[in-house]
């Protein structure tokens, strides 16, 4: 199955997954290869176009967010655009290593051989507690139940 557009449901599932294991390697070198030489991005308040200032924005990112698990879900999608439901997890370094968990929501916009050329993501933390925690080593990130009041 190709991952490129024009998507289909399944495609675009599958393209959410590759993305959000790529991701969970946490490693900005392999992650900025899924993007166009010239990709924009708008991450939070910080606005990024291109592959050197995207891996800067990674290595600088998961330096402050220790022990980072993701997952997404697709939200939404047409022939070259996909939108991503997502959480993740991590240990605050600026923040006395204080657990915390984001939601959000992304929109992807891709060019014809599937790397993506656009990506927009707002996104809000809040701090949880050890007990709160759904993402724990060894348990099955796709498998765990998030309930429509986190939807």
């Amino acid at each position: 199955m190709a991952l490129r557009p024009p998507f289909t449901k399944a495609s675009a599932h599958q393209k959410v997954k590759v993305a959000q294991d790529l991701w969970n390697t946490r490693n900005p070198t392999a992650v900025v290869q899924a993007y166009t030489s010239n990709s924009i991005w708008r991450n939070r308040s910080s606005f990024l176009q291109g592959h050197q200032a995207i891996e800067t924005f990674l290595t600088e990112k998961w330096e402050r967010e220790r022990e980072y698990r993701l997952r997404k879900e697709l939200f939404a999608f047409t022939d070259n655009k996909i939108a991503v439901q997502f959480w993740y997890e991590y240990r605050d370094a600026q923040d006395s290593q204080r657990w915390k968990r984001c939601f959000g929501l992304e929109d992807w916009t891709f060019d014809d051989d599937g790397k993506m050329r656009k990506r927009m993501m707002s996104g809000n933390d809040v701090v949880i507690n050890e007990a709160q925690r759904w993402f724990r080593d060894g348990v099955d990130i796709n498998a765990v139940a998030i309930g429509e009041e986190h939807w």
